[in-house]
């Protein structure tokens, strides 16, 4: 992100069960240092002075009521740069409303949209309705995607996505769930990263990587569905995987 990164603070512990999660140790097992609000607040101050271009809080559903005070504190004591909500999309409706006015940037994932895949990989049937309203809300807040001369995010919603072997994640239903119920030129990141992580060797239809067609229809699928705002990665790797193909 820009010249001086993204000041990212990774929260130990998740609200979910993603047996495929890539950052299991930190998520899963609860690996990290404990901090204090006073703590945080400090942090979020000294990533603003070394030049990061945004405060960005990684999986911090479950500790929502600390952030808010930490970055009361902050902005009491000089905080300024934008605050990104980096989240696995699985946060209740009521919680989201509440960060009105406080978060600038919302970056969720939307991992998948059928109920019983959700229950399957991540032990939360009801992730796709949870998610899907929260991401609407978060939408209602900050709108589109707004970036400065140099391309740094400064509000807005960009939305994530990882592609999966099997198609379990249902790529297509998400597509079109984006432009038809945000706009079609809301920012997307189709992710072609998957790996076989944590528990995932345990489910034969994920105990693999994803094949270059497989993410190749995925952005057909996004093409189809009419979507514009793709984050510059997705287009480099749909270009790496024609040329590969």
């Amino acid at each position: 992100v820009g010249d001086y990164g993204s000041g990212t603070i990774f929260f130990s512990n998740c609200n979910l069960r993603c047996v495929f999660c890539q950052n299991w140790p930190i998520a899963h097992e609860g690996r990290g240092q404990r901090l204090d609000v006073e703590d945080l607040a400090d942090v979020m101050l000294r990533m603003q002075q070394i030049g990061c271009h945004n405060v960005n809080l990684v999986t911090p559903t479950h500790v929502m009521p600390q952030i808010l005070q930490a970055t009361r504190l902050a902005a009491q004591h000089g905080l300024r740069i934008p605050l990104c909500y980096n989240t696995g999309g699985y946060d209740a409706l009521e919680a989201i409303e509440l960060l009105d006015g406080v978060v600038d940037i919302y970056l969720p994932d939307l991992k998948f949209m059928d109920a019983d895949e959700a229950e399957r990989y991540m032990g939360a049937p009801d992730y796709p309705e949870t998610a899907m309203a929260a991401i609407e809300e978060m939408h209602r807040q900050v709108g589109e995607l707004v970036t400065d001369a140099r391309d740094i995010a400064l509000r807005g919603l960009m939305v994530r996505h990882l592609v999966m072997p099997n198609h379990v994640a249902n790529t297509r239903a998400f597509v079109h769930w984006v432009a038809e119920t945000l706009t079609p030129s809301t920012y997307v990141n189709i992710m072609s990263q998957y790996r076989v992580e944590h528990r995932a060797f345990e489910h034969p239809d994920i105990a693999r990587a994803i094949t270059t067609q497989e993410y190749l229809e995925a952005m057909d699928w996004a093409d189809e569905a009419g979507l514009t705002n793709h984050d510059a990665r997705s287009l480099m790797q749909r270009e790496l995987f024609r040329r590969r193909g």
